[in-house]
């Protein structure tokens, strides 16, 4: 299982795309030790702070992580696109 965040992404969560690819490399390569990825994701890229009885739950914005920055949803279809493909070229191997 690899962790497409945090340490491996240097907690920038745009490079969660850049560490899904070198996991994608190796799956299509013919690798078999990788078995699932974690992927932070949400609607929208990002994170907004908030914190409970100090900030207002209306400004908040909807689809926004308010934890751990996460890629938006384009990211995400764009990483399961990725691995689907290495599978498939795996597969094909």
């Amino acid at each position: 299982m690899v962790d497409c965040s945090h340490a491996n992404s240097s907690k920038q969560h745009e490079k969660q795309l850049d560490v899904a690819r070198e996991v994608a490399a190796q799956v299509s390569g013919g690798s078999r030790c990788v078995f699932g990825v974690m992927v932070e994701s949400h609607i929208h890229g990002g994170a907004q702070k908030f914190t409970p009885g100090k900030d207002d739950v209306n400004a908040l914005e909807y689809g926004k992580s308010i934890t751990d920055a996460c890629i938006g949803w384009d990211g995400t279809q764009t990483i399961l696109q990725v691995l689907s493909d290495a599978v498939r070229a795996r597969r094909k191997r």
